[in-house]
């Protein structure tokens, strides 16, 4: 079979000249292959699906403010009590909780990856198979198809029609033709045609290694959480290091005769002001999700994809394989101008004879009319999604020659032309149809399909996904746009989105009358649902377009002409029965093939980012009282009113192990952006109102009690104010309330109280109330705050809304 180059690559592509290299048409022997392996010449890139144990243990172990803490406590563990050097416990036992979570969502991840991971196929000793990317070594010859992915470098040692995307790695937009001895990189793939090439560069060594290594592929894509997380720990750190030398001054001065005492209040007005345990929470409630959405096999190739998916409001989907499965049948066969049907029948029997790797609809096309006949194809044109056709030219047997093609009627055909007529018809039914044309042209014609002579309609049925429906009503009810793009027919496309009852099925768009101009174009996006006839290159258009007006668009498909369209999207999701281009570029991979799934990760996403904002609250609202007493401690020039135990024992019960239950608590609340901004707004007046009812409580307790055991009693009475203020921040946090939050709230609160009446509580803890007088009075005072508090959050959200 001859090859010639279809399409002009204008000096396109990597054409870079490589050594001469010898190849082998039955592959490497198995004695080769063993030499190989022994000398180290495989292909040993790890498969990175997730951090490695190593990164995990030392990204939960090393942190900034675990360093702080650990040498807070190593000081507490010295001049202090036991009790004071709680705190590190909890520490301890957070970050081993954070290591654990995180290896299991590893755990699950790598499992899933393997089944994800791309397998090409291998000729070795004559026989092909499918092999582990990580088993090919140097000199093997790999196969390839439509859809599959360049591996490793390498040179082409067999081409048939070969056309290659290198856009990836280059930015070249055309498919790039290859032929024998011809440049092959990794990281490219194949859009039509096929072939075979030789690996000349594999593990480290290959291009797209070499770019894994400046970014692996755990590279995370954008995450407003956590970069918002980080901005606010950066003002944290700053925020403490005044604060904290302030305090350790002013203690030593009020407590120069109790170095010990001064050191272990400073170390109590310190600790509390570092939010230690949202980072370890945020990462639990990521890797809980990806155990979560691993269990319905679907894997998150990128941590904050799932966040990401949650802040989506457009949702791009292609039809075939999304909408309706990937496999087709044949209905009907009409010949068009008294065409005869059994001739017509060879012809798309040696059609499908002549595509050693056919599409969807060429595949229903042999299952109907198989090869009897003995025609040999002599040139043949793969699919393109950018020609809509493809065709083969054949040597009849009988001395005749004829060339044909099959594709797109409204592309093979003048827009006038009478047949389009009765096509609309069918394609109003939700039928795909496929014209069968003969043309007097050469295949690599840029003419070709000029003056086709139309022989045959192949009308094809396409087999809706029982879930479709299902799934896009829920989109409609989150009010998350959707958007079909598809290459077929606008008509038919209209038609199956109408038997799913879609929102905007009646209005289709030929994206053939798209404009270019990217507002014009955003502008029929907005105002319509369906698209028809897009080429790969508009498909990222499309993207592009909409995200110019703000949106946050995911791309869903599984088809080599959605590549670049996953990649450019906000969020690229992809079928686990995709071609390996778009498994490789897509951050989310639904290993079931089911869109049904994708509700599950939006679901999954809006649990993870509104729980991490309720949390974040919490704990910001602890580090700004933290920060605010001590500066009011500074400013008054009075001991600081806590030890260690006092501030270990507030957080756990009113921050500690309710945000543990909170991360993690079903949310079905809409993802809103500028989390920043919305944590910070309820934070700050929280924080303030704690600190000064605490304050106040604080002073006249000072000026109430007296003589030996004053100071514990001033503590007491202060930390039952700042226990009751932060109740009241933690019952509104909780908020709507549902059985289970009610009975964690009112188990904190029996927890505290425990404490103020079990004797060794009270010493363990050093807190009992004196009298009757001064504990009310705090009582009052915190009632006061909770109210004050309450009016301010709602002025705030009246005022600054989200």
């Amino acid at each position: 079979m001859t090859q010639r180059a279809k399409i002009d690559t204008g000096g396109g592509g990597i054409e870079a000249a490589e050594p001469p290299v010898v190849h082998h048409p039955a592959g490497l022997t198995s004695a080769e292959v063993a030499e190989r392996v022994a000398r180290g010449e495989v292909n040993d890139v790890p498969l990175r699906s997730s951090r490695s144990t190593t990164d995990i243990v030392r990204g939960n172990v090393f942190t900034r403010f675990n360093a702080i803490i650990g040498v807070l406590w190593v000081i507490m563990l010295v001049v202090a009590p036991i009790q004071d050097s709680l705190f590190g416990f909890v520490i301890v036992a957070n970050t081993g909780i954070g290591i654990v979570q995180e290896l299991r969502a590893k755990k699950t991840l790598d499992g899933l990856a393997v089944i994800g991971e791309a397998k090409p196929t291998v000729r070795r000793d004559g026989r092909a198979a499918e092999l582990s990317t990580s088993e090919i070594v140097l000199g093997d010859l790999i196969e390839l198809g439509p859809g599959d992915k360049v591996v490793v470098d390498g040179v082409v040692a067999e081409a048939d029609s070969l056309e290659i995307d290198e856009s990836l790695l280059t930015g070249e937009a055309d498919p790039v033709v290859k032929r024998p001895g011809d440049r092959m990189m990794s990281g490219s793939f194949v859009v039509a045609g096929g072939g075979a090439f030789t690996a000349t560069k594999v593990g480290r060594e290959a291009y797209a290694a070499q770019l894994a290594e400046e970014a692996s592929r755990f590279t995370l894509v954008h995450s407003e959480l956590r970069n918002g997380i980080s901005t606010i720990l950066k003002y944290v750190t700053w925020m403490m290091i005044p604060t904290a030398i302030g305090l350790v001054i002013s203690q030593l001065v009020v407590k120069d005769d109790n170095v010990k005492d001064a050191i272990a209040r400073t170390v109590g007005g310190i600790v509390p002001m570092i939010p230690e345990g949202l980072v370890l929470l945020t990462s639990v409630a990521f890797a809980v999700g990806v155990i979560r959405l691993g269990r319905k096999q679907c894997l998150v190739q990128e941590l904050p994809a799932i966040e990401g998916l949650a802040r989506v409001d457009v949702v791009c989907l292609d039809k075939t394989g999304t909408l309706t499965e990937g496999g087709m049948d044949v209905t009907e066969l009409r010949t068009l101008d008294g065409g005869d049907e059994t001739y017509v029948r060879k012809v798309l029997g040696a059609l499908g004879e002549s595509d050693p790797r056919p599409n969807a609809s060429l595949q229903a096309v042999i299952d109907a009319y198989p090869d009897t006949v003995e025609w040999r194809c002599t040139e043949s044109l793969p699919f393109s999604s950018a020609r809509k056709y493809s065709g083969a030219a054949f040597s009849e047997g009988n001395g005749e020659n004829s060339t044909w093609l099959l594709g797109a009627p409204d592309v093979l055909l003048k827009a006038d032309h009478p047949a389009l007529t009765e096509i609309d018809h069918l394609n109003q039914q939700g039928l795909r149809v496929l014209l069968l044309a003969r043309t007097s042209h050469e295949l690599d014609s840029p003419e070709v399909a000029a003056d086709a002579r139309p022989t045959a309609l192949v009308v094809l049925e396409q087999r809706l996904r029982p879930d479709a429906a299902d799934t896009l009503a829920y989109f409609a009810e989150q009010n998350v746009a959707t958007k079909v793009i598809s290459g077929d027919n606008a008509v038919s496309v209209g038609a199956v989105a109408g038997k799913l009852d879609m929102p905007g099925a009646a209005d289709t768009v030929d994206a053939r009358t798209l404009p270019t101009d990217r507002e014009e174009m955003a502008k029929v996006l907005d105002e319509n649902a369906i698209f028809g006839r897009v080429t790969p290159q508009q498909k990222r258009d499309m993207v592009a377009a909409l995200q110019s007006r703000g949106h946050t668009v995911a791309m869903t498909g599984d088809g080599v002409n959605d590549v670049l369209a996953l990649k450019d999207a906000d969020i690229g999701v992809s079928m686990g029965s995709g071609s390996e281009a778009t498994r490789a570029v897509a951050q989310i991979v639904l290993l079931n093939n089911s869109f049904a799934t994708l509700p599950s990760v939006v679901a999954e996403g809006r649990r993870v980012i509104g729980n991490i904002t309720r949390v974040a609250t919490l704990f910001l609202t602890k580090t700004v009282y933290s920060v605010l007493l001590a500066v009011l401690v500074v400013c008054s020039q009075v001991e600081y009113p806590f030890l260690p135990r006092h501030l270990t024992l507030l957080s756990t019960l009113t921050i500690g192990v309710p945000a543990f239950f909170l991360a993690l608590a079903p949310n079905k609340e809409r993802a809103r952006p500028h989390f920043v901004r919305r944590v910070m707004r309820y934070a700050i007046p929280g924080g303030v109102i704690a600190a000064a009812a605490t304050f106040t409580t604080y002073l006249l307790a000072r000026h109430h009690y007296s003589g030996t055991g004053a100071l514990q009693a001033e503590t007491s009475a202060a930390t039952l104010t700042l226990f009751l203020v932060s109740m009241w921040v933690l019952a509104i946090i909780a908020r709507p309330y549902t059985l289970w939050r009610l009975t964690l709230v009112a188990t904190m609160a029996g927890a505290f109280l425990l404490v103020l009446v079990v004797p060794w509580l009270q010493d363990f803890f050093a807190l009992k109330l004196v009298g009757v007088t001064m504990p009310w009075t705090a009582v009052a005072i915190a009632a006061a705050g909770a109210l004050l508090l309450e009016l301010t959050w709602r002025w705030v959200d009246h005022r600054f809304p989200a």
